[in-house]
């Protein structure tokens, strides 16, 4: 089943700090919209909206990933 990957939904213990870290810190703020375009435009690609090649969706896959390390460290530490 195709579905997007929530940060509240993966890190429900964080949801609270989430929201207020997007109020009050413009980096995570960044990291959170960049996460959010990217889970946005590979749901596209998965549900053949916007059709990419299998290179293209497993490289955005890949940043997502990355993107998703750099918001959980971020918030273990803040």
């Amino acid at each position: 089943m195709i579905t997007k990957h929530q940060l509240t939904i993966d890190f429900p213990e964080f949801a609270e700090k989430i929201h207020t870290l997007k109020m009050e810190n413009a980096h995570f703020k960044k990291l959170f919209e960049s996460y959010d375009e990217l889970d946005h435009a590979i749901y596209n690609v998965e549900s053949d909206t916007e059709p990419k090649s299998d290179e293209v969706l497993n490289k955005m896959r890949i940043e997502r990933v990355r993107v998703k390390d750099e918001i959980y460290q971020f918030l273990m530490h803040n």
